[in-house]
C-alpha cells in the first residue's frame, strides 16, 4: 500500500527526537485518544483557569480543506499535533503555530468518514501514527507519513484477520483508535447492526508487525463460557452478529488489565434467532490484554432488542469509600446512568437491582424478564415522561399529546408493531463523546434529552417485491427501513432524503457510500455490482427496467428471509418546527461524585439563537463530542448544536467563557503544552444536525 504525502519543510527528527516523555515535562502532552489510557479527559495542566479563562483568544486555525464532520479528538506529543481531516486524510502540525508538516491519504480513500481518531506509539527512534481505513489498520512513519511497509502488507493489516470465513465479504470498519498496551494495539470495530452482521470478536495486533496476537470470541462457540445464553447456532454467524466493541477501551498498563464496552447483538431490534441473554453483548468486559483471557464481565442488558449498546469508553477512577481509596471502573450508558465497579473483582460499588419489565408480544420474540437498574447514582438524565412533559413551545401540542397517548412509554418496553417511545433516545443519555472525570472522583458528562418514535414492520417477503423495478427491489430490502418508501428519509433524525440526490451528489460518490457506507448508514461491500448499479440507476431516477425483471439475487433472498421484523426508521419525537417534543433541558451537562453517588451540579447545555431572541430561557440542544478537564479547574466543551466553545468551572458548573467556532465542533477538544503555552483544541466541521460545513481546528490560547 502507498499513502499519498503531502510535506511542508521541518525537521521533524529534531522535533521529536527519541521515544519517551516530551521535553515541555510529564503532563504537557496529550499523548493518547481523551488524554491518557485512562480515558479520563483530563489534564494537569494549569496555564488557564478559572481567573484567566475569560481571556482565551484564537492562536490558530487550521483549515483542512476537506470540510465535512470531523469527531476527531486529535493527540498532541512532542510539540506535534496529529488528527483527521473529513476526508480520512492524516496530518502532523507544528502544535505551537498550526503550521502543516505532512499529510498522508490512504490510496482510494479520500472520501467523507468519521474517524474519532489516531494512536502514537514509539520505541526507541521507532515513531508511529496508526490509524483505521475502511477495513484496514494502517501504521505510518510518525515523521515523514510513509507506511511502515514491514507492518503487515506494505502498510496495513486485515481488521477482519480474527473474525472467521463467514465475515470476510460483510461490512467491517473501525471508526474509534485503538488501545495500546506494550506492543499490542486493540482495535474497537464498527459491524452493521442488521442480520448480515459480522462477529464483533475484541482482536489485538501486534504494534511492529500487524500481525492478529489474540482474539477474544463475544458470541462464544461450543464449550466456551456464555455459549448456553445463545441460540445454538448464533456463534455460525448465519444470522447472528455483532456483539463488538465501537466506542473504545481503557487499560489499567499496572494490572493488565483491558476494559471493554460492547454493544448490543444484531440483528438490533429482533432477537427471535438469538435467545437467551447473549454473553458477551453489552457487557463491560475486563480482559488480560496480553491474553484475551476473560477476568470477569457485568452486562448491563440481557437480550437487547433496544440497541442499547455502551455507548463510550470506560472512565478508570480511584474513588474514596469508608476512608478507603478503590480504584474503580466507571461506565456511562445511552440509559443515562453511569455504574461503578471494583477494577480488580467487577463488584459493583453501588446497589444494581434487577428489575421485571414488560414482555413482548411478538411472535417468535422472547424478551428478558428483567433488566438491571442501578439505584446510585441518580441517572442523568430523565427517566419518565408524562403528558406534562410535553414541549409547552410547540404549535401543534394537541396533536403531540395524541401521539403521546397513543404510545407505548416506559423503561425496557419492547418495540412491536406499534408506536414506542424511546426515552432516553437512541443517542443516550450518553453517547460516544464519553464522560471526563478528575483524581477527586468526581465525573462530568454531557447527555442528550432527545425522544424517539420507534416502531417495528414486517420484513417483506420476495412475494411482496415481485412487481417492483430491479433497482426499487434492492432499495426496499436494505434502504426503505430509513429512507421510507418515498426516498424522503427524515432529515430531522439525521437522515437524509434521496429526493434529487443526483443534483447533490455525484454519482461514482453515492456509489462508493453504499458499499463504504457513512455516518449513521453502514456499508454493504457484499451487495452484487448489478444490485449496486440498478440501485444508483433508481435513486438517480435513470433506471431502465424494459425486457428485465431482474429477480433478487441470492444475498437480497437471504436477507429478506433472516429476519421476520425491522425498524419502521429512525424517527424523533419533534414538534411541527423540528424541535425536541419534549420540554427543556434538551441537552445537560452533570457533575457526579463517584465517592457518595451524589450529583454536585446540573446544568442546561447549549441553546437556540432564535428560541433565546424570543425570550425563551436557554432550552439545552442535543450534543455529539465529550468534555475535557485541568487541573486549573476548568470543563472545557463543544459538542452542542449551537456551533459554541464554552469552558465551565468544574467545581460549580458557572459558565466562564463562551465563542462561536466558525462549524459547529461535534468532537472532544484536546490540551496541551507547546512552546511554553497551554492551548486547547476542537475540530470545527459542523455539517451534524443540519448544522453548516467547516474544514478547521481551532486553537485557544491565552493572549
Amino acid at each position: 500500500m502507498s499513502l499519498r504525502t503531502v510535506f511542508a519543510p521541518a525537521c521533524l527528527a529534531c522535533i521529536l527526537g527519541g521515544g519517551g516523555p516530551s521535553a515541555a515535562g510529564a503532563g504537557a502532552d496529550w499523548p493518547e485518544y481523551l488524554g491518557g489510557p485512562e480515558r479520563s479527559h483530563y489534564s494537569a495542566l494549569t496555564q488557564i483557569d478559572t481567573g484567566n479563562v475569560s481571556r482565551l483568544r484564537v492562536a490558530w486555525e487550521f483549515h483542512t480543506g476537506d470540510s465535512g464532520e470531523m469527531q476527531c479528538n486529535p493527540i498532541a506529543v512532542n510539540g506535534l499535533l496529529y488528527g483527521l481531516t473529513a476526508a480520512n486524510g492524516v496530518f502532523a502540525l507544528d502544535a505551537a503555530t498550526g503550521r502543516e508538516l505532512w499529510r498522508a491519504y490512504p490510496p482510494g480513500q479520500k472520501a467523507n468518514r468519521v474517524i474519532r481518531g489516531l494512536v502514537y506509539w514509539s520505541a526507541g527512534d521507532d515513531h508511529r501514527i496508526l490509524f483505521s481505513a475502511e477495513s484496514w489498520l494502517c501504521a505510518i512513519d510518525a515523521r515523514t507519513g510513509k507506511p511502515i511497509t514491514t507492518f503487515g502488507v506494505d502498510g496495513r493489516t486485515s481488521l477482519k484477520a480474527g473474525l472467521g470465513e463467514q465475515a470476510q465479504h460483510k461490512y467491517v470498519i473501525s471508526t474509534t483508535p485503538g488501545t495500546v498496551f506494550d506492543d499490542l494495539i486493540v482495535m474497537p470495530m464498527r459491524l452493521s447492526e442488521s442480520a448480515d452482521a459480522a462477529p464483533g470478536f475484541i482482536q489485538a495486533f501486534n504494534v511492529r508487525t500487524g500481525k492478529l496476537a489474540w482474539t477474544f470470541r463475544t458470541i462464544p462457540a461450543p464449550g466456551e463460557p456464555g455459549y448456553e445464553t445463545w441460540s445454538k447456532d448464533s456463534h455460525r454467524n448465519i444470522t447472528v452478529g455483532a456483539a463488538n466493541n465501537w466506542a473504545g477501551m481503557a487499560v489499567d498498563r499496572q494490572r493488565g488489565l483491558l476494559f471493554v464496552p460492547t454493544g448490543s447483538a444484531a440483528p438490533d431490534f429482533w432477537g427471535g434467532d438469538r435467545k437467551g441473554a447473549n454473553l458477551f453483548a453489552n457487557c463491560l468486559l475486563a480482559l488480560d490484554v496480553r491474553t484475551g483471557k476473560l477476568r470477569w464481565h457485568y452486562q448491563f442488558v440481557h437480550h437487547d432488542i433496544w440497541d442499547r449498546d455502551l455507548p463510550a469508553p470506560p472512565n478508570l477512577v480511584t474513588v474514596t469509600r469508608d476512608g478507603r481509596a478503590i480504584d474503580a471502573v466507571a461506565q456511562v450508558t445511552k440509559s443515562g446512568y453511569v455504574l461503578v465497579f471494583n477494577r480488580d473483582t467487577g463488584e459493583p460499588l453501588f446497589p444494581i437491582e434487577e428489575t421485571r419489565v414488560p414482555k413482548s408480544d411478538l411472535a417468535g420474540e422472547e424478551s428478558a424478564p428483567t433488566q438491571p437498574v442501578p439505584t446510585r447514582p441518580a441517572a442523568f438524565s430523565r427517566q419518565t415522561l408524562t403528558e406534562d412533559d410535553l414541549s409547552p413551545y410547540a404549535e401543534n401540542r394537541d396533536e403531540l399529546r395524541a401521539k403521546f397517548r397513543a404510545a407505548r412509554k416506559g423503561a425496557f418496553q419492547p418495540f412491536g408493531e406499534y408506536d414506542t417511545i424511546l426515552f432516553p433516545g437512541f443517542d443516550g443519555g450518553a453517547e460516544w463523546g464519553g464522560a471526563a472525570v478528575d483524581p477527586d472522583g468526581i465525573l462530568y458528562v454531557n447527555a442528550n434529552e432527545m425522544a424517539w418514535v420507534a416502531h417495528l414492520k414486517e420484513t417483506p417477503r420476495q412475494e411482496d417485491l415481485a412487481d417492483l423495478s430491479p433497482g426499487n427491489r434492492v432499495y426496499s430490502t436494505y434502504c426503505v427501513g430509513c429512507h421510507g418508501p418515498e426516498r424522503k428519509g427524515n432529515p430531522a433524525s439525521g437522515v437524509p432524503s434521496m429526493v434529487d440526490l443526483g443534483a447533490r451528489r455525484p454519482r461514482d460518490e453515492v456509489f462508493t457510500l453504499i458499499t463504504t457506507g457513512k455516518g449513521m448508514m453502514p456499508g454493504f461491500p457484499a451487495l452484487p455490482l448489478a444490485e449496486k448499479q440498478v440501485l444508483v440507476d433508481f435513486i438517480f431516477g435513470a433506471e431502465k427496467t424494459e425486457g428485465d425483471t431482474n429477480a433478487p439475487s441470492m444475498i437480497a433472498k437471504s436477507a429478506l428471509s433472516r429476519s421476520p421484523f425491522r425498524l419502521d426508521g429512525y424517527v424523533k419525537f419533534v414538534d411541527s418546527k423540528g424541535y425536541p417534543a419534549i420540554s427543556p433541558p434538551w441537552g445537560s451537562l452533570t457533575a457526579i461524585d463517584l465517592n457518595t453517588g451524589e450529583h454536585r451540579w446540573r446544568i442546561t447545555l447549549g441553546e437556540f439563537k432564535e428560541l433565546k431572541e424570543k425570550g425563551i430561557p436557554a432550552t439545552g440542544t442535543e450534543n455529539y463530542g465529550g468534555p475535557v478537564i485541568t487541573a486549573g479547574g476548568v470543563l472545557f466543551i463543544a459538542a452542542t448544536k449551537d456551533g459554541m466553545f464554552r469552558a465551565f468551572d468544574r467545581k460549580t458548573g458557572k459558565l466562564l467563557f463562551e465563542t462561536e467556532l466558525p462549524a459547529a465542533g461535534f468532537a472532544t477538544p484536546c490540551t496541551y503544552e507547546a512552546g511554553g503555552k497551554q492551548f486547547v483544541v476542537v475540530a470545527a466541521g459542523g455539517s451534524k444536525l443540519g448544522t453548516k460545513k467547516g474544514d478547521s481546528y481551532v486553537a485557544f490560547a491565552l493572549p
